[in-house]
């Protein structure tokens, strides 16, 4: 299944829903053009990953390289509704320390609003319900 994206705004904060495969190639460029769209107008993004039924190596560098991006820009991502099968690639390749990850899309959008977006070490914590 193609990548599709789609946005919409959380209290201030842009959230991409992801549904289909994040892969190397074009899903993982369509992924990357859109959040660097979505950056120029609103450093505060979150990640819906709930409909991302498989991601591989390329669309996790796709993932961090979008991380670093917009904290140079002065923004962040957090994840929101990450599917077993990738909270569990993000645990074994160790990004689960480096991602803030949330169950759902209004708690990721709520914490900008209640946490620093200071440095890297305040993005380890991934939040349960």
């Amino acid at each position: 299944m193609a990548l599709k994206l789609s946005s919409r705004t959380i209290e201030g904060v842009k959230v991409i829903d992801c549904a289909g495969r994040i892969v190397f190639g074009d899903e993982a460029s369509q992924l990357r053009e859109t959040v660097k769209r979505e950056l120029a107008d609103n450093n505060r993004l979150v990640l819906n990953l709930g409909e991302v039924s498989y991601i591989d190596s390329g669309g996790i560098g796709t993932l961090v390289s979008l991380f670093t991006t917009a904290r140079n820009a002065g923004g962040d991502i957090k994840l929101a509704n990450l599917t077993k099968r990738v909270a569990d690639l993000l645990q074994i390749t160790k990004l689960i320390t480096v991602f803030e990850s949330y169950d759902d899309e209004n708690k990721a959008a709520s914490a900008f609003h209640s946490s620093p977006r200071g440095s890297v070490a305040t993005m380890s914590r991934r939040e349960t319900a």
